[in-house]
């Protein structure tokens, strides 16, 4: 005879130290089997887009940095080519190439967040360490040239709001040389870690149909088998001069689309922007990088949308412009807000303990789902 186990309801967060945030998990559960999860958010409020309405164009960046606080560079990167595409402006290639640069940077700076997180949650604290001493070498090279370790405020309208200092690309190339081995190392140290296989092998799996349904992009995509990557797919800046692959998903147990691919795409896509990076740092034209930054900025009316491959997805932005020097409209497409919709698909039937290990493959980050 079978038991029968009453339905519960579980709160998981929103002061869970897994949930990275404070996000509030509604588990209906049976037994400790997974029938319902629904995301509650709400709690942080930044707000976003109504400040970017009162706030003039360029008054709106330092904003962008604090939604996804992890990639605050490539916030800034999505925003400035909308207003430069609403604006008509022609950014020196300086400019790109110091912008691609640190866009990768950022990148593999919030994939080390990721993955160090990711393992802690799992129960390995040793790569948590590790990773977060090669994201300071990163942090390092902001600092020296904006002066910020978190929040940049650093690509501008039109230009960047310093120039690199004059180590930048020695130590730049230094650090590529540093990390390379170091992720060879966490491959032995934790991605074919046999505990670490058998947590997120099989688990939480995303069909393509599923994923494409509910408009998940970036890793998680990726991460299911789709070789979909907007720095391909849809060029920006000046990605379509350079020569990088897009990781997806293998399936280390035959089945693709789990949490081990997520976080498999993310270590290999550390080693594309490795190899971007290699062939932007020894080509940087000279020139000014504030030379085409207006002193005014007052567009045209008119509405554009322009979207980039940030360390989550397809981060995109949406602004309507009434001619007056601050925007109608701005609205945002956050990766994290529209990946984390599919967390219900994701966890039914598993059992609690696999929640964790769902949620931290999607990586999200709370201020850029509460914006």
């Amino acid at each position: 005879m079978a038991l029968k186990t009453e339905h519960m309801v579980l709160n998981m967060g929103p002061q869970h130290p897994s949930t990275h945030g404070v996000l509030r998990l509604e588990l209906e559960l049976e037994g400790e089997l997974i029938k319902k999860v629904v995301p509650h958010i709400g709690y942080l409020h930044r707000c976003f887009e109504k400040h970017a309405e009162a706030m003039q164009y360029n008054q709106i960046i330092p904003y962008t940095d604090r939604m996804d606080y992890l990639a605050s560079m490539y916030n800034n990167f999505g925003y400035v080519i909308a207003v430069e595409k609403l604006l008509g402006i022609e950014v020196p290639e300086r400019v790109q190439y110091i912008r691609v640069i640190m866009g990768e940077l950022q990148r593999i700076a919030s994939h080390l967040v990721a993955l160090g997180t990711y393992g802690l949650d799992i129960g390995a604290f040793t790569p948590f360490l590790y990773l977060f001493r090669d994201r300071e070498k990163i942090l390092t090279l902001f600092e020296m040239t904006c002066g910020a370790r978190l929040l940049y405020n650093y690509m501008w309208v039109g230009g960047l709001s310093h120039d690199i200092h004059p180590d930048f690309q020695r130590m730049t190339k230094e650090f590529v040389n540093y990390f390379k081995p170091t992720i060879v190392e966490l491959d032995n140290l934790l991605s074919y870690n046999k505990i670490f296989i058998e947590r997120t092998a099989n688990i939480g799996i995303l069909p393509i149909d599923t994923a494409i349904n509910y408009g998940v992009t970036g890793p998680m995509l990726r991460g299911s088998g789709i070789k979909f990557d907007l720095r391909k797919d849809d060029p920006y800046s000046i990605y379509d001069r350079f020569d990088f692959d897009i990781p997806v998903g293998k399936g280390i147990y035959g089945t693709v689309g789990d949490c081990w691919d997520r976080y498999y795409v993310r270590v290999r896509e550390m080693e594309q922007s490795l190899r971007i990076i290699e062939q932007a740092i020894d080509n940087i034209p000279e020139g000014d990088v504030q030379s085409a930054i207006p002193k005014r900025i007052k567009p045209p009316k008119g509405t554009v949308y322009t979207r980039v491959e940030n360390p989550r997805g397809e981060l995109g932005y949406f602004i309507i412009s009434d001619g007056n020097t601050n925007p109608f409209r701005v609205k945002v497409r956050a990766p994290s807000f529209v990946n984390l919709e599919v967390m219900g698909e994701l966890c039914k039937g598993h059992l609690v303990a696999d929640v964790i290990a769902i949620l931290g493959s999607v990586d999200i980050v709370l201020g850029e789902v509460d914006r």
